[in-house]
């Protein structure tokens, strides 16, 4: 199978979850980035046999000492030459915390080479109000922001993170005014974005700062798919990897500290922007075949009221987990060859 992508040559230090079975963490992040034509490094922050949508698991957090200690071991070999480290779930305040030693490391050693070092955080806490972790995450995740190049929050994750309340755009623009300005973190992408519930789009709302720290907001719309998948913020989260690191260089901006734009650039034509017309694209395409196969097993499963049934329901339930796995192996050209149709435009306030 011949490499579609042409991306510049990328050395990822990937921090995150893995699983046995299923695509989520490292298990989905490593695997894109990899068919993308980075070369990756995992490490993964827990084992666990598959994702813990599925109702049950088996497995173990890996604790603060084994990840310093599965560090230490790169750097006593001279293996921490990462172009970028991609930073997703730790289990506790102190895994966290020994994940941002590792990216301030590599943040020291590159900082007299501007732009030869590249931080995307995952700050993975919750969703839609429900935390996945404890909450004494939230303030080790506020202490690496300054040292962040790329945030990609959920909604979710921005509020608590800026403490602000995030009900309409102008909100959101606060919210990431406040994480510009005070953090002075330089590019911001906050997924899943929707104001009502029933809204039949969803949106991807990204900024790269100014000088003085101001944003330039754009949003790409895409239509939502009525299906629940596990992994795709870790997929967005690595196509993004890729497709920045592509945007980045063709704008000449690889020697530029955080890769940022000048000034004038809009905010449509930011790298960033354009890097996230690509992996929406790819997303969307590989995500429709993956609901396609999860409504054929609902079809499969028989009528409603049989899927009650105690029983049934717990079958038909992990058939749909199982299903519902995001369709990535087969879909590689979805990656390599994305058919852009949602475009970046500015971000209109209401």
């Amino acid at each position: 199978m011949s490499m579609k992508a042409d991306i510049p040559e990328t050395h990822v230090l990937a921090v995150a979850s893995h699983v046995v079975h299923g695509y989520v963490g490292n298990t989905m992040a490593a695997f894109a980035m990899r068919a993308m034509g980075c070369e990756v490094s995992a490490l993964n922050t827990v084992q666990f046999s598959n994702h813990v949508a599925y109702g049950q698991f088996r497995g173990r957090s890996m604790s603060a000492d084994e990840i310093h200690n599965l560090y230490r071991g790169l750097q006593e070999n001279d293996l921490v030459d990462f172009d970028v480290m991609l930073s997703g779930f730790a289990s506790s305040a102190a895994a966290v915390e020994a994940v941002g030693c590792i990216g301030r490391d590599l943040k020291l050693r590159s900082s007299i080479k501007p732009g030869s070092f590249f931080w995307v955080l995952d700050p993975v806490m919750g969703d839609e109000g429900e935390w996945y972790v404890d909450e004494d995450v939230l303030p080790i995740y506020k202490t690496l922001l300054p040292d962040a190049d790329l945030l990609v929050p959920n909604l979710f994750e921005l509020e608590i993170l800026s403490d602000t309340k995030v009900r309409s755009p102008r909100d959101l623009v606060t919210a990431v005014t406040k994480l510009h300005t005070f953090q002075r973190i330089p590019h911001i992408a906050i997924t899943s974005v929707r104001f009502t519930k029933s809204s039949p789009t969803i949106s991807v709302i990204g900024s790269s700062r100014r000088s003085d720290g101001t944003p330039r907001l754009f949003e790409i719309i895409v239509p939502s798919l009525d299906c629940f998948f596990s992994g795709t913020g870790d997929l967005f989260a690595a196509l993004t990897i890729a497709r920045l690191r592509e945007t980045t260089v063709a704008a000449n901006l690889q020697a530029t500290s955080s890769w940022l734009s000048p000034d004038g650039v809009s905010a449509v034509d930011l790298p960033l922007a354009k890097a996230l017309e690509k992996v929406l694209a790819s997303m969307h395409t590989m995500l429709g075949k993956s609901k396609a196969a999860v409504d054929r097993v609902m079809e499969e499963a028989g009528p409603e009221h049989l899927r009650q049934e105690a029983e049934s329901k717990k079958k038909v339930d992990l058939l749909v987990t199982r299903a519902a796995e995001v369709k990535l192996v087969r879909n590689l050209k979805d990656l390599w060859e994305p058919k852009v149709v949602f475009k970046a435009i500015p971000l209109v306030l209401e």
